[in-house]
């Protein structure tokens, strides 16, 4: 099928609700701060892939890696599962609606250098727990909590 599935998806059903299956992850640094991306879409704060559409025929794991390659610049691994959250109609400002599907990993920084030349991310930036800005959706908000927690895995 190749790629941009959503957007053949949603050339067919236009903005129905439909059901997404996004795969992000949880990078953190060597000071406890984990990596936030900009997004462009909503102009907020949210974490790298967690908005990553999994695209016909690939992995949770695979679209992950590609999404934070894309994204950030970063070539990241895989370690773990953090979570996996099912409860979230997310509306975007297109006016297309879907409940997101989200499988977030905790993942390891193995290469590149942070660039945001993607048409998602304006601006990419590391936090620590308790200097958060405000994250664009519950979903993600939940997966850092719990991050920070050490209460994962997860699922909701």
């Amino acid at each position: 099928m190749g790629t941009d599935y959503i957007r053949s998806l949603r050339k067919s059903v236009g903005h129905q609700p439909i059901i997404l299956a996004f795969s992000g992850g949880i990078l953190e640094n060597d000071k406890h701060e984990i990596l936030l991306q900009r997004r462009t879409d909503f102009d907020a704060w949210g974490l790298p892939g967690g908005g990553g559409a999994i695209e016909f025929g690939e992995t949770a794991p695979e679209a992950c890696k590609r999404e934070y390659l894309e994204e950030t610049g970063l070539s990241v691994e895989v370690n773990s599962l953090l979570g996996v959250t099912t409860n979230h109609i997310q509306e975007y400002p297109n006016g297309d609606v879907a409940q997101a599907v989200v499988i977030e990993f905790v993942v390891r920084l193995i290469g590149g250098h942070e660039n945001v030349t993607s048409p998602e991310t304006s601006k990419l930036q590391y936090f620590a727990q308790g200097d958060l800005p405000e994250i664009f959706n519950k979903q993600h908000y939940r997966s850092i909590q719990r991050y920070f927690d050490k209460k994962f895995p997860y699922y909701d």
